[in-house]
């Protein structure tokens, strides 16, 4: 399996978060796509490629340009406006407030482009997102080129961007880009399926009308966990995307076992559907060493999710996500490409 990667990444790193009522280093940092990047290596994956240039037209084909357009701008705007550190928001348009009036300040331009205080900018933060994007595509060009698979060793990750807005260190949505970027090459149908222990809530509302593209979540409840606010199991698409959005939000403390059986119908609800291409979103933040989830999948269960994806027997993109147990996180991400060859 080829992997795609950019060291552009390492540029976005020593930035905050707001998290659990403290602002701390960033969990979300270089070292995780390093340890991925030395466990490929030293388990002969296949060759890591450098990523080729693309424009932005494949993001807006997911995000609003207004949303795109400001990414850019939020270094300089910070800079400008006599700050360093981190550019984090502080405030948010929520109910009984205007959401549809666009404002001109750097810290409500923060706050009215995203839904958390996760997704925080330094100099270097831009240049790693538009590599990230970059790194999909070229991944995406692979498969749709005849590659049976290919490895996008994204970073910063992605499946919390919504069309207009980032967050849970997710500044444009990558899978969305790629499942799009399918559709667009000519596939009739995509599916996402994404493992990630936390909803992809930014790939559900990018997709949530549509009947082209299905999406399938295997998350932590959301009557518990982080976003919170989508992930029920009730939201189904609307319109045309009614029956092409299926969550599966389980409790703290899941094991495989549970974990498992709602893989087994993920997977039985994607071979119905019949997707031309599957786009993995890959998070292994489902491990039970994980410092900021509660799963307790095991090292020796990620080849077994490979396993099972490589039986649908379909072209697959794995599009990296999160996990942050940073020792283990190469082992556990590449097992499940391992898992996938040994098919």
């Amino acid at each position: 399996m080829k992997t795609v990667f950019s060291p552009l990444h390492a540029g976005h790193a020593g930035n905050f978060e707001l998290i659990s009522g403290a602002i701390v280093p960033a969990f979300e940092k270089p070292s995780r796509a390093e340890f991925i990047k030395a466990r490929v290596e030293s388990e002969k994956l296949g060759p890591i490629l450098p990523p080729a240039t693309h424009d932005l037209a494949a993001a807006r084909q997911v995000h609003t340009s207004e949303f795109i357009d400001f990414l850019p701008t939020v270094w300089p705007l910070w800079e400008a406006s006599g700050r360093t550190g981190s550019a984090l928001p502080f405030t948010w348009p929520t109910r009984g407030l205007r959401g549809d009036v666009r404002p001109q300040s750097i810290d409500a331009l923060l706050g009215f482009y995203s839904f958390d205080g996760g997704a925080s900018f330094v100099k270097g933060t831009w240049e790693a997102i538009k590599s990230s994007y970059d790194v999909a595509l070229t991944a995406a060009a692979l498969v749709k080129g005849g590659e049976i698979s290919a490895f996008a060793l994204c970073r910063p990750p992605g499946h919390h961007a919504g069309a207009a807005f980032m967050g849970g260190y997710c500044y444009i949505n990558n899978a969305a880009v790629a499942a799009q970027w399918f559709r667009d090459q000519g596939a009739r149908r995509v599916s996402i399926l994404d493992v990630d222990y936390h909803h992809g809530n930014g790939t559900q509302e990018i997709f949530y009308s549509r009947g082209d593209v299905q999406v399938l979540n295997l998350h932590g409840d959301p009557m518990t966990e982080y976003p919170f606010f989508l992930g029920h199991a009730d939201e189904r698409g609307a319109g045309a995307g009614e029956g092409f959005n299926v969550n599966y939000p389980m409790p703290f403390g899941t094991t495989w076992d549970a974990w498992n059986a709602s893989l087994e119908d993920a997977c039985a609800k994607l071979a119905a559907y019949a997707p031309e291409v599957v786009v993995v979103s890959l998070g292994v933040d489902t491990f039970e060493k994980d410092p900021i989830s509660r799963f307790k999948l095991k090292t020796a269960d990620y080849p077994k999710i490979g396993r099972r994806i490589a039986k649908l027997g379909l072209p697959t993109l794995f599009v990296m996500e999160g996990g942050y147990a940073v020792e283990e996180v190469g082992i556990n991400a590449v097992g499940v490409l391992t898992g996938f060859e040994d098919r």
